[in-house]
């Protein structure tokens, strides 16, 4: 087996300093768009010093800021007749490769900043794959949880009776995200049909397979990072098979990465929601997991109650499990520095990202200065917007493929993503390092796109 490469982080360059006091300037308090901003600005100042059009250009400064951000208030009542208030966003944030694609977040955590830091994550990822679709987020503060169906569906139709406005297959093409399952995406698109007299099926993604959806669709962010993870190891002379392996979180990423992971003989050992974690040394019962988390959505805690051989922690961390692989797939900053430290003590050689940013920064280093081969989020995650480009094609050719047919084309989506990584990070001068090879390659594609359309 060829020994790792120890990867050396590169230092943000000098020329791009004033470019992030601005944006810091300018997007006060918004500390995960800062972060995100930070990381990629880390890794261009190698393409910028080859492509000096670039900066003549301000490219890097019109990527940072977006095209459109979108406020509005969503009324809604709940089934005791009370009315509650919360608050909608879209930030469309650049279109030079396609129409605005990104997901729809309903969680009491989002904010304007939060969904900045997705929507910029959005613009490099779907460069990624090679498809001509651009870059947003939105969502709500809203919290699903504890509402009723009758509850959630008022609540989707009055969020798309402002946002369906902004929306179109040759504009904006929202998807779903943390909160936002195929139950939500079909009464937005009922009430976007209701309001617009217009079946534009092209207009939203995750749609049911029976009214313009795509096989694979549900699947595919997490079998997405297990395609990345394999071509991963495959360049380290190894492969995923009898790896032992942690998953965090329990939603639809963990879930089908769990399933994945599971077809191509690993052993899943660990997952988790927000209240604890679960460690089954015989292997997660993946048939029980779903039938928890999906049909029942009851807690995890509740499989440490029917599956003997697991053990549930309240408020554990996940990462103190040894393992070979982990794949952070519940939320942004959930993987610390202390918690790489622990990981790699542990024997880890390679974490794939299911989520989007949920390492640290710190902890991003610590993996590059052990030569533990890392795939951020903006690569890794990359299927499910690769799965929804590919839905639109269908919806626009009024066609549907088979599942295996999908999968197939994601599992080469993924591969080339890899490549485009790994050759672009070996021509910088940083081979192994998927963080610069992600944020070059991808803004790289945006930026001659940007300059080919002139000043937009």
């Amino acid at each position: 087996m060829p020994s790792p490469t120890k990867v050396v982080p590169p230092v943000i360059d000098e020329k791009l300093d004033d470019v992030y006091a601005e944006v810091l300037r300018r997007n006060p308090g918004e500390s995960e768009f800062h972060q995100a901003v930070n990381e990629v600005l880390d890794s261009l100042g190698p393409s910028i010093a080859k492509h000096p059009q670039f900066a003549r250009r301000k490219i890097i400064q019109r990527i940072c800021e977006p095209e459109r951000q979108i406020i509005f208030r969503v009324p809604w009542e709940d089934d005791a007749g009370e009315v509650h208030i919360n608050r909608g966003f879209r930030v469309e944030f650049n279109s030079a490769l396609g129409p605005y694609k990104g997901g729809l977040r309903f969680h009491p955590s989002v904010n304007l900043g939060i969904v900045k830091f997705l929507g910029f994550e959005q613009i490099f990822k779907n460069a990624l794959t090679g498809l001509p679709i651009g870059g947003a987020k939105g969502g709500s503060d809203f919290d699903p949880k504890g509402r009723s169906n009758r509850e959630i569906m008022r609540f989707c139709q009055s969020f798309m009776t402002e946002l369906y406005r902004h929306l179109g297959e040759y504009t904006d093409v929202p998807a779903g995200d943390i909160g936002v399952g195929g139950r939500e995406i079909g009464w937005m698109f009922g009430q976007y049909k209701r309001i617009t007299n217009r079946w534009e099926s092209g207009v939203l993604t995750g749609k049911g397979t029976e009214w313009g959806g795509s096989l694979v669709r549900t699947e595919a962010t997490g079998y997405g990072t297990v395609f990345f993870l394999q071509e991963m190891l495959a360049a380290r002379g190894t492969e995923l098979a009898g790896r032992t392996c942690l998953v965090s979180g329990s939603g639809n990423v963990a879930i089908y990465a769990i399933e994945k992971l599971v077809e191509e003989g690993a052993r899943v050992v660990a997952c988790s929601d927000s209240g604890g974690v679960i460690h089954d040394p015989d292997g997660i019962d993946l048939d029980l997991l779903k039938q928890i988390k999906e049909v029942e959505r009851a807690r995890i805690s509740v499989y440490a109650d029917r599956r003997p051989s697991a053990t549930f922690t309240e408020a554990g961390n996940i990462w103190e499990i040894p393992c070979d692989v982990a794949l952070p797939c519940a939320t942004q900053n959930e993987l610390t520095g202390r918690d790489a430290e622990k990981l790699i003590a542990n024997g880890c050689i390679a974490v794939a990202e299911g989520a989007n940013m949920p390492t640290m920064p710190e902890g991003v280093r610590a993996f590059q200065d052990a030569g533990v081969s890392f795939g951020p989020g903006k690569a890794a995650n990359a299927g499910g917007v690769a799965t929804s480009a590919l839905e639109m094609q269908q919806n626009a050719s009024r066609d549907s493929w088979t599942f295996e047919y999908t999968e197939d084309r994601l599992r080469m989506i993924m591969k080339g993503i890899h490549t485009s990584c790994y050759e672009t990070a070996k021509e910088y001068g940083q081979p192994g390092n998927y963080v610069i090879g992600a944020n070059i390659a991808g803004f790289e594609r945006v930026a001659r796109a940007m300059v080919a359309l002139g000043l937009i």
